[in-house]
């Protein structure tokens, strides 16, 4: 029987020492979590964000009459999330953080998961928390993987985008949107036929690049130089990725998603964005990723479902209440469908007595607070999952309004065995956004 220990075992044997180190050097927690004590999680072993774009309006998830806290038990979710009710025991519904700091009309972007101001064509102010967690958790190949669903147009014509998560100042993650690509990123060493020739040939190119970019600008000036150097170790990584990967081919092999019509011939961008929850989902429980973020609508005002039978699509959406409105009720029911997915794939892995799952939290928001046109006044989340233990489950926590989205990111670090007093948010800051300090105590267990 496959469990949780053997697969990494085999992982271990296959990859040897060759783990990547962490993208995030210890400095940088510190940077981003004032007070914060680095260590390693405790019962939390990995983490999903998914950000839905164009605003999550509380009403699409509180079930109608509920305005103080409360058990979820014995309560009916409202249609929009329906599909949680089988997964309601692990959920925590919390309605009444704000993000007014952010600026996220349209879209936070990396200030979404920053906590700090944001907006399009704004690079990334400082490390957003999904990467600081990552660099927490136990260590793996890829220490963090974003992918991100548009439509089949924007997917195609741009496969990469970076809006949502950064390593830091000005050093963004790209995520990755055509399933084909990321299949033969991931899994390209155990594949056949024309994605296989594919793998090969690209490898033969990346080795060429990083061979004539490292013999290159040393004649460029002092400051030049540097820049270059960041694109000579971007293509060192992308390699030494790559060789991991193949060393554990036949770990990784036990895990790969079926390369089928849904990758090559997609009828609608749904056959892609399941095919890269998929992918998604075959990472973490094959252990080369701890940290998943999920885009759907990649952090823009774009984004499409025709394969829900919504005809309409991009800015659109966002100027149309969610509340009743049929459309948001099957966008937001298919994204509780891949929640349950991937809570039901991770409980199906056996880990340490358990399951995947019990070592796991989902945290799904939105890049746009409650609405496209907001000034961040009120910011929902449903969190899935209680790690070790740390979170409370099965409730839902009305707040005043008086503690900004950080206040969640420094309770994430809490479970993530990171006590902080803040998350990218100084005492000045603070005096005018936050009301407390540290966790938010509703929520821990």
């Amino acid at each position: 029987m496959l469990t949780r220990r053997s697969a990494l075992k085999s992982l271990a044997t296959a990859t040897g020492a060759a783990f990547g180190p962490s993208l995030l050097p210890p400095a940088a927690h510190a940077g981003a979590a004032q007070g914060a004590a680095p260590g390693a999680a405790r019962g939390l072993k990995r983490i999903v964000f998914f950000l839905q774009n164009q605003g999550f309006d509380p009403a699409t998830a509180i079930p109608k009459g509920l305005g103080e806290d409360v058990p979820l038990a014995g309560v009916e979710l409202p249609e929009p999330i329906r599909p949680l009710e089988a997964i309601k025991d692990k959920l925590h519904i919390v309605n009444g953080l704000h993000g007014r700091h952010t600026s996220p009309s349209h879209s936070a972007y990396f200030g979404a998961l920053g906590g700090y101001r944001g907006g399009i064509g704004i690079p990334a102010r400082g490390v957003t928390i999904d990467h600081v967690v990552s660099g927490l958790l136990p260590e793996t190949i890829l220490p963090h993987l974003c992918i991100g669903m548009d439509s089949l147009e924007n997917m195609r014509s741009r496969p990469t985008l970076a809006t949502l998560s950064a390593a830091g100042a000005g050093r963004p993650i790209f995520m990755h949107s055509n399933p084909v690509d990321l299949y033969q990123m991931l899994f390209g060493g155990i594949a056949t036929g024309e994605v296989k020739r594919r793998y090969e040939a690209r490898s033969r190119v990346f080795d060429a690049v990083e061979g004539l970019a490292r013999n290159g600008g040393e004649s460029l000036p002092a400051g030049e130089r540097a820049r270059y150097g960041n694109y000579v170790d971007g293509f060192r990584d992308i390699n030494g990725l790559r060789e991991r990967l193949a060393g554990a081919s036949a770990h990784l092999g036990q895990f790969a998603p079926e390369f089928g019509a849904k990758f090559t011939a997609p009828e609608f961008e749904t056959d892609w964005h399941d095919a890269l929850l998929d992918i998604g989902i075959a990472a973490l429980r094959s252990g080369i990723t701890n940290t998943l973020t999920i885009g759907s609508g990649r952090g823009e005002i774009f984004g499409a479902w025709k394969g829900l039978g919504v005809d309409k699509q991009g800015h659109n959406l966002g100027h149309m209440p969610q509340p009743g409105n049929d459309i948001w009720v099957k966008i937001r029911q298919y994204n509780s469908r891949m929640l349950v997915k991937l809570v039901e794939s991770l409980e199906s892995m056996p880990e340490d007595g358990g399951t995947m799952m019990d070592h796991t939290l989902i945290v799904y928001t939105s890049n746009n607070a409650d609405k496209q046109h907001t000034n961040g006044q009120n910011w929902p989340f449903m969190l899935i999952g209680n790690p070790g233990g740390a979170i409370k489950t099965g409730q839902f926590t009305q707040l005043d309004g008086k503690r900004p989205i950080n206040a969640m990111y420094a309770t994430l670090l809490h479970a993530a065995g990171a006590p902080c007093d803040r998350f990218n948010m100084d005492g000045k800051l603070a005096e005018k956004f936050d009301r407390g300090v540290g966790p938010i105590e509703q929520l821990m267990a």
